[in-house]
C-alpha cells in the first residue's frame, strides 16, 4: 500500500471514531501545553531575572562579607568576626584590588507625609560607591561631593512607587526616620531628621549596588546615626572582570582575612541563580513528561480497544493481500497523525496560556501590599518559545503516540486472517 493511501485508510479511521479520537488527541495536547507553558514561562522568567538582574551590573566588583561560605549571606559558618571601614586599607593591598569601600545598612522607618514605609538605609562614602557602580547617579539633585550628615539620596521608587507621577517624596523633602532599640520591654525610637538632594535615575535590577527602593546616607553619618564602628560589607573593585581573574582574587581575599570572610562576585550569583533556575526548568519538564506519558497510556487503551473492534476489517484487508506490516503501518500512521494534531494544538494551546498566566503574573506584581519595590515593579515576564523547544515538544509528541501503539501495532499485524475472519 502506497504511503498516501496508508494515510488516506489512517484518516479515514480517524473520522470514523471522531469522538475516541478527540479524546486521544486531547491526551497529547494537554500534555504538550503542560510542557510548553511551563518550559517557557520558565525559560521566560529566567530571561528576566538575569536581566533585571545586569542592569547596571559591575562585573568587576565584588563584595566581601563576614563569615565563610553560604549563599548571599546564608547558609554560611556562623563567626563573630566583624567587618570595620579601616579594613579597606588591608583589602586595597591585595594584588588585583583596584579600590574598595565599605557599606552599612539598617531597617528603618521613614514618615513620608503620606505614608510610613520601612525600607533599608544604607551608608556609603558618595564618591566611591559612584566610582564602583555607574548606576549610583541622579535624574534629579546630585550625589555631593562633601555631603552633610543629614543629605540623603533615594532610589527612584521612594520618589516615584507607582511609576505614574505620583510622588511620595520628592527633591528638597525633609522628613523623619526611626528605628527602634530596647531597653528593658520598653521599645525606644531613635530618630533622624533626612532631607533629600538627590533622587537616582531608575535602575530596575536587585542583587549588588544600588536600589530602586533604598535610601543612601554619608558612611560617617550612618555609623554614627546607627551607633556602630562596623560595616556589613565592603565593595571592591577589580582590575579585571575576568572569572578565573576574579576567583583568585577573591581566594586572596579570603586568605587574608584567614577564612573569616565570604567574597561573592555579581557573576557568581548570576550563574547560581542561572543553574537553579534550570533544576526547576528540568522539574517541570518532568511533570508535563508524566503527563504526557499519561496521555501514552491512554493512547495503547484505545488502540487495544480498537484492534478488539476492527479484528474482522483487518481479517478481510489480510485476505485481499494485505500483509502484516501493512496492517502494522496503517495503526502506526493513526497514531502518527494524532500526535502531530495532538502536538501542533499542544504547542498553541501552551503559548496561550503561558502568555495567559504570564499578564496576570505582570499585573499583580506590585498590586498587592501597597508600593512595589524596584525588583518588582521592573521584572515583566514574557514566555519565550524558541523553535528548538516547539520542535522538542512536537517531536515528544509524536514519540509517546507511536510508541505507545507500537503493541496494539504488532499485535494487530500477526493476526491470522481465517482467525479474524471469524471474529464478530
Amino acid at each position: 500500500m502506497k504511503v498516501r493511501d496508508t494515510l488516506g485508510y489512517a484518516f479515514g479511521a480517524i473520522r470514523l471514531r471522531k469522538m475516541r479520537s478527540g479524546l486521544t488527541t486531547l491526551g497529547i495536547v494537554i500534555g504538550i501545553a503542560a510542557i510548553v507553558a511551563l518550559l517557557s514561562f520558565t525559560q521566560g522568567f529566567q530571561v528576566a531575572i538575569s536581566g533585571t538582574f545586569q542592569e547596571g551590573l559591575s562585573t568587576d566588583v565584588v563584595t566581601v562579607s563576614p563569615g565563610s561560605g553560604g549563599f548571599m549571606g546564608f547558609g554560611g559558618d556562623a563567626s563573630d568576626f566583624v567587618l570595620y571601614a579601616n579594613d579597606t586599607d588591608i583589602i586595597n593591598e591585595v594584588d588585583g584590588v583596584v579600590t574598595s569601600t565599605p557599606t552599612v545598612s539598617k531597617t528603618i522607618t521613614a514618615e513620608f507625609e503620606s505614608m510610613d514605609r520601612m525600607l533599608s538605609l544604607t551608608g556609603v562614602e558618595f564618591d566611591a560607591y559612584a566610582d564602583l557602580y555607574s548606576t549610583f547617579s541622579t535624574v534629579q539633585g546630585e550625589i555631593p561631593a562633601s555631603p552633610a550628615n543629614d543629605e540623603v539620596v533615594i532610589g527612584y521608587y521612594l520618589h516615584d512607587p507607582w511609576d505614574n507621577g505620583t510622588y511620595i517624596v520628592e527633591l528638597g523633602d525633609t522628613f523623619n526616620v526611626y528605628y527602634s532599640v530596647r531597653n528593658g520591654t520598653e521599645m525606644i525610637p531613635v530618630n533622624k531628621s533626612v532631607t533629600v538632594v538627590g533622587i537616582m535615575e531608575e535602575i530596575g535590577s536587585f542583587g549588588f549596588g544600588p536600589s530602586d527602593s533604598g535610601m543612601y546616607l554619608p558612611l560617617e553619618s550612618a555609623m554614627a546615626y546607627f551607633d556602630t564602628d562596623e560595616v556589613d560589607q565592603i565593595a571592591v573593585q577589580l582590575s579585571s572582570d575576568d572569572d578565573d581573574f576574579i576567583a583568585e582574587v577573591s581566594e586572596a581575599i579570603e586568605d587574608t582575612f584567614n577564612g573569616d570572610v565570604s567574597v561573592m562576585s555579581a557573576t557568581a550569583m548570576l550563574a547560581t541563580i542561572s543553574t537553579v533556575l534550570g533544576m526547576v526548568e528540568l522539574l517541570l519538564a518532568g511533570i508535563g513528561g508524566i503527563s504526557l506519558l499519561v496521555a501514552g497510556i491512554g493512547i495503547m487503551n484505545i488502540m487495544i480497544v480498537s484492534l478488539m473492534e476492527r479484528t474482522r476489517e483487518i481479517g478481510i484487508l489480510k485476505a485481499l493481500g494485505a500483509k502484516g506490516k501493512t496492517i502494522l503501518v496503517i495503526f502506526l500512521a493513526e497514531a502518527l497523525i494524532i500526535g502531530i494534531l495532538g502536538g501542533v494544538f499542544g504547542i498553541a494551546v501552551g503559548i496561550f496560556l503561558a502568555n495567559l498566566f504570564g499578564g496576570l503574573l505582570n499585573g499583580g506584581f506590585g498590586g498587592m501590599g501597597g508600593a512595589p519595590s524596584g525588583a518588582d515593579a521592573m521584572m515583566s515576564i514574557t514566555p519565550i518559545v524558541t523553535p528548538i523547544l516547539a520542535f522538542q515538544a512536537l517531536f515528544f509528541g509524536i514519540f509517546v503516540s507511536v510508541l505507545f501503539a507500537l503493541w496494539p501495532a504488532y499485535r494487530a499485524s500477526k493476526l491470522m486472517p481465517v482467525d479474524a475472519l471469524r471474529s464478530e
